[in-house]
């Protein structure tokens, strides 16, 4: 397997996304059994849509591919070290390893600093920038009693 290869993929999607104008300086591939399945760019401004970045993109793409949600057997190479929002997709999605090219050190240099959310996971809910509180409805555990008892769960 080539693993530069794969990078060098990841590298120019993220050269390409700049240049044309599309988003952010972000590439990412999923490989399987040396193969690349899928691929994604950050499109944040191009889409309006704050999730869409490179790896979440690829993420979904090869999930679509495969039709399934465990990439168990999958590698990701992303043009930089993925963000909090990413390193939880790529953890939900049991891809088996993590390849990245720039740091999020490198990343913080140019304007896209996550060092703030990667502080705030271990902050109490309540003394986060964005405060967070729990409120409870009639019955906050119907859902979660009606999942238990589900005899047609897919469980993840």
């Amino acid at each position: 397997m080539n693993r530069a290869k794969f990078m060098e993929r990841a590298m120019e999607l993220a050269l390409e996304n700049v240049l044309t104008g599309r988003g952010g300086p972000f590439g990412a591939v999923v490989v399987r059994n040396g193969e690349i399945i899928a691929e994604g760019t950050n499109l944040v401004t191009t889409i309006n849509d704050p999730t869409a970045h490179a790896e979440v993109l690829a993420i979904r793409e090869a999930c679509a591919k495969l039709n399934t949600f465990e990439l168990a057997d999958c590698e990701i190479y992303a043009s930089c070290e993925p963000c909090p929002m990413c390193l939880g997709a790529i953890y939900w999605s049991r891809l088996q390893r993590i390849y990245y090219a720039n740091t999020r050190v490198e990343a913080a240099g140019i304007g896209f600093d996550d060092d703030l959310i990667y502080r705030e996971i271990g902050v109490h809910p309540a003394s986060r920038s964005v405060p967070a509180e729990q409120l409870l409805s009639d019955d906050p555990m119907g859902a979660f009693r009606a999942w238990m008892e589900s005899p047609d769960k897919i469980e993840y």
